[in-house]
């Protein structure tokens, strides 16, 4: 005979705590204390509580109609990013034939009412950007049943991902400053953590890099420059680039020749950030992006950088969701960005 699931009420008692205190833990409905919430998780870990099923709190029978799409980093980053934004729309409308929307879940969410990859009444998880804290609540999300494709990561076994060539399309970044004759490069990152701040990036920040975008587009980098300074954005925007921009152009050591940036809203902020220094793009210094977008305002810049197919993306992640909805077992995709070069590279200067 198969052992009782433990319930909301077995977790209350082994934390020493009513069964709704134990309940708002989970739904996240009212504020407790961190010594609480640690209790009960702990209670419930050791129990082997999963947590509500987040569809039956809302919809007994059926599906809810509701895709949780999860990306980490501050929801202001995501709705100001157009490739998060082209990814998303497409997204929705590969979604839409199945009557769903998407609900916008914030990554690690501790906000009373605010939805959770937990206990967010979703029918099926995208996850965009797996990253350490995603693969912690993963586990338990596929225990409830509900299906996950994960873009751009790694979900584990089982999970279909919808891959980009990042290390690759990296490398044809830096291959191209290389060989331009740059050897002053310096690597301008998104966040290695998405809680951490902006600064050099140390060999253990490095090696401990947890989401996986930034991870795989640095190494692509270190193909080719493996012992160059990188620096971290505290986002992908042009203000994390103007901001990492002066400071990797404001010490009194000679500058970087080249900046290999990992999206173009770092690279358009990198670029303001060369001329407020007075220097000239390309001649003293060159910039390369990724992702392909529109810029406004860099104008009559037209970045050297990868083109990215963010609709593709988001069709492929709508597909999979279709098809694990379905029962079935869709698989895993890859996809390929184009470098394209602009007017913002150029031969290294000669030294003076």
């Amino acid at each position: 005979m198969n052992a009782r699931r433990p319930t909301i009420a077995d977790v209350a008692r082994e934390a020493g705590v009513s069964p709704s205190t134990a309940s708002v833990v989970f739904s996240g409905k009212t504020p407790v204390s961190d010594a609480t919430r640690e209790k009960v998780h702990d209670a419930a870990s050791r129990l082997g509580y999963l947590g509500p099923d987040p569809r039956a709190a809302s919809l007994r029978r059926g599906r809810s109609g509701i895709i949780g799409v999860v990306s980490g980093g501050r929801l202001g980053s995501v709705f100001g990013d157009p490739v998060m934004r082209t990814t998303m729309d497409a997204l929705a409308d590969a979604v839409a034939p199945l009557g769903a929307g998407l609900l916008l879940v914030r990554e690690g969410s501790v906000v009373a009412g605010e939805p959770t990859l937990l206990t967010a009444p979703i029918d099926a998880a995208v996850l965009i950007g797996c990253s350490g804290l995603l693969r912690e609540h993963l586990a338990s999300v596929r225990a409830r049943g509900i299906p996950v494709v994960v873009i751009e990561g790694d979900g584990g076994e089982g999970v279909p991902v919808v891959a980009l060539d990042n290390r690759a399309a990296q490398r044809r970044a830096a291959e191209h400053v290389r060989d331009l004759g740059h050897e002053r490069v310096v690597a301008v990152t998104m966040p290695t953590r998405w809680d951490s701040e902006s600064g050099w990036i140390s060999a253990d920040e490095e090696r401990s890099t947890s989401v996986d975008v930034t991870a795989d587009r640095l190494a692509g980098f270190r193909d080719v420059f493996p012992d160059a300074a990188a620096f971290a954005g505290v986002d992908s925007s042009i203000d994390a680039g103007v901001a990492v921009g002066r400071v990797i152009f404001g010490g009194g050591a000679p500058h970087p020749t080249a900046v290999v940036a990992q999206t173009d809203l770092l690279a358009a902020g990198v670029l303001r950030a060369a001329e407020e220094a007075g220097l000239r793009v390309p001649q003293d210094v060159s910039i390369t992006g990724f992702d392909g977008i529109v810029v406004d305002g860099l104008a009559p810049y037209e970045l050297t950088t990868l083109v990215q197919p963010a609709a593709a993306k988001g069709r492929a992640a709508g597909e999979a969701v279709a098809a694990l909805l379905a029962g079935e077992s869709p698989a895993s995709s890859s996809l390929t960005s184009m470098f394209r070069e602009g007017n913002t590279t150029g031969p290294a200067p000669a030294e003076s």
